[in-house]
Protein backbone atom coordinates (compact mmCIF):
# COMPACT_ATOMS: atom_id res chain seq x y z
CA UNK A 1 0.00 0.00 0.00
CA UNK A 2 1.55 3.35 -1.07
CA UNK A 3 1.69 6.46 1.10
CA UNK A 4 -1.26 8.14 -0.69
CA UNK A 5 -3.54 5.19 0.02
CA UNK A 6 -2.41 5.06 3.65
CA UNK A 7 -3.23 8.75 4.12
CA UNK A 8 -6.62 8.30 2.46
CA UNK A 9 -7.42 5.33 4.69
CA UNK A 10 -6.44 7.20 7.86
CA UNK A 11 -8.50 10.22 6.83
CA UNK A 12 -11.55 8.03 6.16
CA UNK A 13 -11.12 6.17 9.47
CA UNK A 14 -10.84 9.46 11.38
CA UNK A 15 -13.97 10.81 9.68
CA UNK A 16 -15.98 7.66 10.47
CA UNK A 17 -14.68 7.60 14.05
CA UNK A 18 -15.67 11.22 14.66
CA UNK A 19 -19.15 10.60 13.20
CA UNK A 20 -19.61 7.57 15.47
CA UNK A 21 -18.42 9.52 18.49
CA UNK A 22 -20.75 12.39 17.67
CA UNK A 23 -23.65 9.96 17.28
CA UNK A 24 -22.92 8.34 20.64
CA UNK A 25 -22.72 11.73 22.39
CA UNK A 26 -25.97 12.84 20.78
CA UNK A 27 -27.66 9.60 21.85
CA UNK A 28 -26.51 9.98 25.46
CA UNK A 29 -27.66 13.59 25.70
CA UNK A 30 -31.01 12.74 24.10
CA UNK A 31 -31.61 9.97 26.62
CA UNK A 32 -30.66 12.23 29.52
CA UNK A 33 -33.06 14.90 28.29
CA UNK A 34 -35.80 12.32 27.90
CA UNK A 35 -35.26 11.01 31.42
CA UNK A 36 -35.22 14.56 32.80
CA UNK A 37 -38.66 15.22 31.33
CA UNK A 38 -40.14 11.89 32.41
CA UNK A 39 -42.19 12.26 35.62
CA UNK A 40 -41.13 9.84 38.33
CA UNK A 41 -42.53 8.99 41.73
CA UNK A 42 -39.53 10.80 43.24
CA UNK A 43 -40.16 13.94 41.20
CA UNK A 44 -40.76 17.06 43.22
CA UNK A 45 -44.44 17.48 42.38
CA UNK A 46 -45.96 20.23 44.52
CA UNK A 47 -48.62 17.91 45.95
CA UNK A 48 -46.05 15.36 47.11
CA UNK A 49 -44.99 17.46 50.12
CA UNK A 50 -48.63 17.43 51.28
CA UNK A 51 -48.85 13.64 51.16
CA UNK A 52 -51.22 13.73 48.18
CA UNK A 53 -50.95 10.96 45.60
CA UNK A 54 -52.36 12.49 42.44
CA UNK A 55 -53.38 9.81 39.98
CA UNK A 56 -56.28 8.68 37.84
CA UNK A 57 -59.26 6.41 38.12
CA UNK A 58 -58.81 4.01 35.20
CA UNK A 59 -62.52 4.53 34.47
CA UNK A 60 -61.45 7.85 32.93
CA UNK A 61 -60.15 5.66 30.09
CA UNK A 62 -62.95 3.09 30.15
CA UNK A 63 -63.04 2.94 26.34
CA UNK A 64 -59.57 1.39 26.43
CA UNK A 65 -57.86 -1.57 28.07
CA UNK A 66 -56.11 -1.29 31.41
CA UNK A 67 -52.79 -1.58 29.58
CA UNK A 68 -53.72 1.37 27.37
CA UNK A 69 -55.08 3.30 30.35
CA UNK A 70 -51.75 2.96 32.17
CA UNK A 71 -49.96 4.39 29.13
CA UNK A 72 -52.37 7.32 29.10
CA UNK A 73 -52.01 7.91 32.83
CA UNK A 74 -48.24 7.99 32.46
CA UNK A 75 -48.50 10.47 29.57
CA UNK A 76 -50.57 12.81 31.77
CA UNK A 77 -47.70 13.10 34.26
CA UNK A 78 -49.33 10.88 36.89
CA UNK A 79 -47.86 8.05 38.93
CA UNK A 80 -50.88 6.43 40.61
CA UNK A 81 -53.88 4.48 39.34
CA UNK A 82 -57.20 3.44 40.81
CA UNK A 83 -58.16 0.27 38.96
CA UNK A 84 -61.82 -0.35 38.28
CA UNK A 85 -63.69 -3.68 38.10
CA UNK A 86 -64.21 -5.43 34.78
CA UNK A 87 -61.91 -3.31 32.65
CA UNK A 88 -60.28 -5.45 29.96
CA UNK A 89 -56.62 -5.94 30.81
CA UNK A 90 -55.24 -6.02 27.26
CA UNK A 91 -51.59 -6.56 26.35
CA UNK A 92 -52.43 -10.03 25.10
CA UNK A 93 -54.41 -10.89 28.26
CA UNK A 94 -58.02 -11.79 27.53
CA UNK A 95 -59.28 -11.27 31.08
CA UNK A 96 -60.84 -8.43 33.05
CA UNK A 97 -59.72 -6.64 36.20
CA UNK A 98 -61.10 -8.25 39.34
CA UNK A 99 -60.99 -11.16 41.80
CA UNK A 100 -61.38 -13.77 39.04
CA UNK A 101 -58.08 -12.83 37.39
CA UNK A 102 -55.61 -15.68 36.99
CA UNK A 103 -52.23 -15.48 38.69
CA UNK A 104 -50.68 -15.05 35.23
CA UNK A 105 -52.82 -11.96 34.64
CA UNK A 106 -52.04 -10.57 38.08
CA UNK A 107 -48.33 -10.94 37.40
CA UNK A 108 -48.71 -9.25 34.03
CA UNK A 109 -50.35 -6.25 35.72
CA UNK A 110 -47.69 -6.14 38.45
CA UNK A 111 -44.92 -6.22 35.83
CA UNK A 112 -46.65 -3.58 33.71
CA UNK A 113 -47.01 -1.18 36.63
CA UNK A 114 -43.41 -1.74 37.71
CA UNK A 115 -42.20 -1.05 34.18
CA UNK A 116 -44.22 2.17 34.02
CA UNK A 117 -43.31 3.19 37.59
CA UNK A 118 -47.00 3.49 38.48
CA UNK A 119 -48.56 2.35 41.76
CA UNK A 120 -52.01 0.79 41.96
CA UNK A 121 -53.19 2.74 44.97
CA UNK A 122 -56.91 1.91 44.96
CA UNK A 123 -59.55 -0.38 43.48
CA UNK A 124 -63.22 0.38 42.92
CA UNK A 125 -65.93 1.43 42.96
CA UNK A 126 -67.22 -1.98 44.05
CA UNK A 127 -70.36 -3.54 45.46
CA UNK A 128 -70.92 -7.15 46.54
CA UNK A 129 -73.95 -9.37 46.97
CA UNK A 130 -72.82 -11.03 50.22
CA UNK A 131 -70.03 -11.37 52.79
CA UNK A 132 -68.28 -14.10 50.80
CA UNK A 133 -68.01 -11.84 47.77
CA UNK A 134 -66.65 -9.02 49.92
CA UNK A 135 -63.99 -11.43 51.19
CA UNK A 136 -62.99 -12.23 47.60
CA UNK A 137 -62.66 -8.52 46.82
CA UNK A 138 -60.45 -7.86 49.84
CA UNK A 139 -58.27 -10.90 49.15
CA UNK A 140 -57.82 -9.77 45.55
CA UNK A 141 -56.96 -6.22 46.62
CA UNK A 142 -54.39 -7.54 49.08
CA UNK A 143 -52.77 -9.69 46.39
CA UNK A 144 -52.33 -6.62 44.18
CA UNK A 145 -50.98 -4.30 46.87
CA UNK A 146 -54.09 -2.09 46.90
CA UNK A 147 -54.23 0.29 49.86
CA UNK A 148 -57.84 1.50 49.55
CA UNK A 149 -61.02 -0.11 48.23
CA UNK A 150 -63.57 2.44 47.10
CA UNK A 151 -67.02 0.99 47.60
CA UNK A 152 -70.76 1.41 48.12
CA UNK A 153 -71.73 -1.38 50.52
CA UNK A 154 -75.30 -2.29 51.36
CA UNK A 155 -76.13 -1.27 54.92
CA UNK A 156 -76.31 -4.93 55.94
CA UNK A 157 -72.70 -5.40 54.74
CA UNK A 158 -71.12 -2.54 56.67
CA UNK A 159 -70.08 -4.69 59.64
CA UNK A 160 -68.57 -7.32 57.36
CA UNK A 161 -66.61 -4.69 55.43
CA UNK A 162 -65.39 -3.24 58.73
CA UNK A 163 -64.09 -6.64 59.87
CA UNK A 164 -62.38 -7.25 56.53
CA UNK A 165 -60.62 -3.89 56.71
CA UNK A 166 -58.92 -5.00 59.92
CA UNK A 167 -58.32 -8.56 58.73
CA UNK A 168 -56.55 -7.48 55.52
CA UNK A 169 -55.19 -4.12 56.74
CA UNK A 170 -56.86 -2.32 53.84
CA UNK A 171 -58.91 0.86 53.96
CA UNK A 172 -62.49 0.91 52.68
CA UNK A 173 -63.69 4.31 51.49
CA UNK A 174 -67.43 4.80 50.95
CA UNK A 175 -68.11 6.53 47.65
CA UNK A 176 -70.99 8.88 46.86
CA UNK A 177 -72.89 8.74 43.57
CA UNK A 178 -75.37 11.58 42.91
CA UNK A 179 -78.80 11.88 44.48
CA UNK A 180 -80.86 9.71 44.89
CA UNK A 181 -78.14 7.07 45.50
CA UNK A 182 -77.94 5.96 49.14
CA UNK A 183 -74.65 7.69 50.00
CA UNK A 184 -75.19 10.95 48.06
CA UNK A 185 -75.25 12.99 51.29
CA UNK A 186 -72.14 13.06 53.54
CA UNK A 187 -74.42 12.85 56.60
CA UNK A 188 -75.38 9.33 55.53
CA UNK A 189 -71.73 8.39 55.10
CA UNK A 190 -70.90 9.69 58.58
CA UNK A 191 -73.79 7.74 60.11
CA UNK A 192 -72.65 4.57 58.33
CA UNK A 193 -69.13 4.91 59.76
CA UNK A 194 -70.23 5.06 63.38
CA UNK A 195 -68.78 2.19 65.40
CA UNK A 196 -66.85 0.82 62.43
CA UNK A 197 -63.15 0.18 61.93
CA UNK A 198 -60.87 3.20 61.85
CA UNK A 199 -59.82 1.87 58.45
CA UNK A 200 -63.26 2.79 57.11
CA UNK A 201 -63.81 6.29 55.75
CA UNK A 202 -65.08 8.26 52.77
CA UNK A 203 -64.17 8.35 49.09
CA UNK A 204 -65.30 11.89 48.37
CA UNK A 205 -66.51 12.46 44.81
CA UNK A 206 -66.66 16.24 44.66
CA UNK A 207 -68.28 16.24 41.22
CA UNK A 208 -71.20 14.10 42.30
CA UNK A 209 -71.74 16.37 45.31
CA UNK A 210 -72.04 19.34 42.95
CA UNK A 211 -74.43 17.37 40.72
CA UNK A 212 -76.55 16.79 43.83
CA UNK A 213 -76.66 20.50 44.67
CA UNK A 214 -74.15 20.31 47.53
CA UNK A 215 -71.17 22.54 48.28
CA UNK A 216 -68.02 20.40 48.05
CA UNK A 217 -66.07 22.46 50.60
CA UNK A 218 -68.86 22.19 53.17
CA UNK A 219 -69.12 18.44 52.52
CA UNK A 220 -65.39 18.03 53.08
CA UNK A 221 -65.69 19.92 56.36
CA UNK A 222 -68.42 17.53 57.53
CA UNK A 223 -66.20 14.54 56.76
CA UNK A 224 -63.03 15.93 58.32
CA UNK A 225 -60.81 13.14 59.57
CA UNK A 226 -62.79 10.54 57.61
CA UNK A 227 -61.65 11.34 54.06
CA UNK A 228 -59.41 8.56 52.77
CA UNK A 229 -59.73 9.04 49.00
CA UNK A 230 -61.10 11.50 46.45
CA UNK A 231 -62.60 11.35 42.98
CA UNK A 232 -61.66 14.70 41.51
CA UNK A 233 -63.76 16.62 38.99
CA UNK A 234 -64.73 20.12 37.94
CA UNK A 235 -68.10 20.60 36.25
CA UNK A 236 -69.70 23.14 33.95
CA UNK A 237 -72.96 23.40 35.97
CA UNK A 238 -74.26 23.06 39.51
CA UNK A 239 -77.17 20.90 40.62
CA UNK A 240 -77.50 19.13 37.28
CA UNK A 241 -77.00 15.38 36.89
CA UNK A 242 -76.11 15.97 33.23
CA UNK A 243 -73.33 18.44 34.01
CA UNK A 244 -70.07 17.46 32.34
CA UNK A 245 -66.39 17.68 33.21
CA UNK A 246 -64.27 20.71 32.36
CA UNK A 247 -60.61 21.47 33.00
CA UNK A 248 -59.99 21.72 36.72
CA UNK A 249 -60.19 25.26 37.98
CA UNK A 250 -62.39 26.47 35.11
CA UNK A 251 -65.74 25.16 36.35
CA UNK A 252 -68.13 25.56 39.29
CA UNK A 253 -66.54 23.18 41.82
CA UNK A 254 -64.37 25.81 43.57
CA UNK A 255 -61.19 23.75 43.09
CA UNK A 256 -58.97 26.29 44.91
CA UNK A 257 -61.32 26.17 47.90
CA UNK A 258 -61.41 22.36 47.84
CA UNK A 259 -57.62 22.09 47.78
CA UNK A 260 -57.25 24.69 50.51
CA UNK A 261 -59.67 22.73 52.70
CA UNK A 262 -57.84 19.45 52.08
CA UNK A 263 -54.58 21.12 53.06
CA UNK A 264 -56.16 22.61 56.19
CA UNK A 265 -57.41 19.17 57.23
CA UNK A 266 -54.02 17.57 56.66
CA UNK A 267 -55.51 15.08 54.20
CA UNK A 268 -53.14 12.31 53.11
CA UNK A 269 -54.00 9.87 50.35
CA UNK A 270 -54.91 9.46 46.70
CA UNK A 271 -56.70 12.03 44.60
CA UNK A 272 -58.08 10.25 41.53
CA UNK A 273 -58.71 12.21 38.35
CA UNK A 274 -62.03 10.96 37.03
CA UNK A 275 -62.68 12.83 33.81
CA UNK A 276 -65.95 11.53 32.42
CA UNK A 277 -66.20 13.51 29.20
CA UNK A 278 -64.67 13.45 25.72
CA UNK A 279 -64.14 9.75 26.40
CA UNK A 280 -62.17 8.84 23.28
CA UNK A 281 -59.66 11.67 23.49
CA UNK A 282 -59.51 13.06 27.02
CA UNK A 283 -55.76 12.77 27.64
CA UNK A 284 -55.26 16.48 26.76
CA UNK A 285 -58.09 17.36 29.16
CA UNK A 286 -56.60 15.35 32.02
CA UNK A 287 -53.11 16.69 31.28
CA UNK A 288 -54.32 20.31 31.40
CA UNK A 289 -56.28 19.58 34.58
CA UNK A 290 -53.13 18.19 36.21
CA UNK A 291 -51.19 21.31 35.19
CA UNK A 292 -53.95 23.53 36.63
CA UNK A 293 -54.06 21.43 39.82
CA UNK A 294 -50.33 21.78 40.43
CA UNK A 295 -50.40 25.50 39.73
CA UNK A 296 -53.17 25.91 42.32
CA UNK A 297 -51.30 23.78 44.86
CA UNK A 298 -48.23 25.99 44.44
CA UNK A 299 -50.36 29.03 45.28
CA UNK A 300 -51.83 27.58 48.49
CA UNK A 301 -50.80 29.40 51.66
Amino acid sequence: MNMTRIISFLTLWKHMHMQSLAFIILLVFSQCASNANLPTKQANFPESSLGWHLGAQAYTFKNFTFTEAVDKIESCGLRYVEAYPQQKIGGGIDEKMGPRMSERSKQYVRDLLKKKNITVEAYGVVKAKDDAEWEEIFAFAKSMGVKTITCEPDVRSLDAVSRLCDKYDIKAAIHNHPKPSYYWNPDTVLESLKGKSTRMGAAADIGHWVRSGLDPVECLKKLEGKIYHLHFKDLNEKNNKKAHDVHWGTGVNNIPGVLAELKRQGFKGMISAEYEYNWDNNVPDVTQSVINFRDIVKSLK
